[in-house]
């Protein structure tokens, strides 16, 4: 068996090794799930739900060591990761308290000799593809009420974060008696696509790149599978003329450089009232100089490496493009060594044109891109100008307003004066390239369950 080997983007230290899996023995631990979710799709609701809460207590009881684990794969600084793990608990535990009431059968109205109802039913063997960017938020997610519904789960995570895999094989794998509910696969791309079209997959969620999207679609198709696809996003703010300017900078400037701008959801690009245009450059520009490089185990760190070398070539290239075409660089713009690790300067620029690249397409880095518009109807046409249609953000005074832009925005959620954050109660979902389906919130529980129709006729005549 090839061996997948991950390491630390600051130390260059080796941090695990993992066997890559061959289909047949994917498609082993894939027929262990199918048998285990006979006898577990057939417990209460509520016994699942209890059970699902005692695997819980394995990640409150390893915080420290996922932390690491998740500072020590992809470079976040420590502090960072420690805070995903409120927000994996914000989320599972959410997901855990609406469970019993958006689970429960629709009962329609009584009809004499008949009892009619819809159910909930689980689909099987949820195949979760998870991303490393956010490598608990994203997984649990789908994860959490899979399992609640009745489903068993294979999980394939990111080739950079294995590790974070493996804790949710402790915690889930085994719940009280029942045995094989979730187990973790370390497989390639050729293995996945095989595993999708010849083994007995169920529904696949995927979160990753619209390349990647295609490709599940293209295994998925012939089995009539619909996937659950979390793809790319390029996410935009306006930042109206009676906006709270320090508020909007501070809140968007994060938004842009946390996690080093390796987030789907980050926002990619600002459009600014020209009235309060210059005070928003010299707010933003403070708070993007005061991003601190260096040793992600350092409290004081607030921007880490950059998980994948790689990410550097596409970030400069939309920085050069967008210089040729006469943006400025404001702050940062520089790459920088420290140690085996490549950082990204935190970097604002100005007098930028919506057709430059790096208003367009993702850059995966910490860069804001920011640009003057005379009011909210060019902001919108700009926003809607994208290929990607994930969140969209107004910073604005007036209610009214922000209702106004909601209703044109073609994305999946709408923010007034915040942004990158993902409230439980709502769903998750994006258009156009962002991806289809929905987590978080009744929707997730509805998108790894089918509409089972009952309809009994209680009354017979003779």
């Amino acid at each position: 068996m090839a061996t997948l080997i991950t390491k630390n983007p600051f130390t260059g230290e080796e941090t695990a090794r993992f066997s890559l899996e061959t289909y047949s023995h994917a498609h082993e631990k894939l027929l262990s799930l199918k048998n285990a979710q006979i006898s577990w799709r057939q417990l209460k609701l509520s016994q699942r739900l209890e059970l699902v809460h005692e695997g819980l207590k394995y990640f409150d009881q390893n915080r420290e060591k996922i932390a690491v684990d998740i500072c020590e794969q992809i470079g976040r600084p420590l502090a960072h990761a420690r805070n995903e793990l409120n927000g994996f608990f914000e989320r599972a535990n959410y997901l855990c308290s609406i469970a019993e009431s958006v689970l429960k059968p629709d009962k329609l109205e009584d009809k004499p000799g008949f009892e009619r109802s819809i159910e909930h039913a689980p689909l099987g063997v949820v195949f979760v593809i998870s991303a490393w960017n956010y490598p608990l938020l994203i997984t649990v997610n789908s994860v959490i009420p899979a399992l609640i519904a009745g489903n068993t789960v294979l999980l394939k995570h990111s080739s950079l974060t294995p590790k974070i895999g493996a804790h949710f094989e402790m915690a889930f794998k085994n719940l009280g008696p029942y045995k094989n509910l979730l187990i973790q696969t370390v497989i390639d791309h050729t293995v996945t696509g095989e595993l999708i079209e010849k083994s007995p997959v169920d529904h696949v969620v995927f979160t990753g790149s619209v390349s990647g999207g295609r490709s599940i679609l293209r295994h998925t198709s012939h089995k009539f599978m619909m996937p659950a696809l979390e793809l790319g996003g390029k996410d935009a703010a306006y930042v109206h003329s009676d906006a709270d300017i320090q508020h909007a900078a501070e809140t968007i400037v994060d938004g842009a450089m946390y996690n080093a701008g390796q987030s789907c959801c980050g926002m990619e690009r600002a459009y600014v009232h020209e009235s309060i245009y210059d005070d928003f450059i010299i707010k933003a520009k403070k708070l993007v100089d005061a991003y601190t490089i260096g040793d992600p185990t350092d409290e004081s760190t607030s921007l880490g490496p950059l998980a994948q070398e790689k990410s550097v070539k596409i970030i400069l290239e939309q920085i050069n493009e967008a210089k040729k075409n006469g943006a400025k660089i404001i702050s940062g713009g520089n790459i920088k060594k420290i140690s085996a690790g490549t950082f990204f300067q935190a970097t604002l620029l100005t007098d930028v044109k919506n057709n430059m690249q790096i208003m367009q397409e993702e850059n995966f880095g910490p860069v804001l891109p920011v640009m003057k518009v005379h009011n909210m109807e060019e902001a919108l046409r700009h926003i809607n100008d994208s290929a990607y249609g994930l969140t969209a953000a107004i910073f604005t005074k007036n209610l009214k307003l922000a209702h106004e832009f909601a209703a044109q925005a073609d994305v999946g959620t709408v923010f007034m004066n915040r942004c990158d954050y993902l409230d439980p109660a709502l769903p998750w979902t994006g258009v156009k390239h962002s991806g289809c389906g929905s987590s978080l919130s009744k929707y997730g529980f509805y998108s790894v369950t089918r509409n089972k129709a009952i309809h009994f006729r209680t009354i017979t005549k003779g």
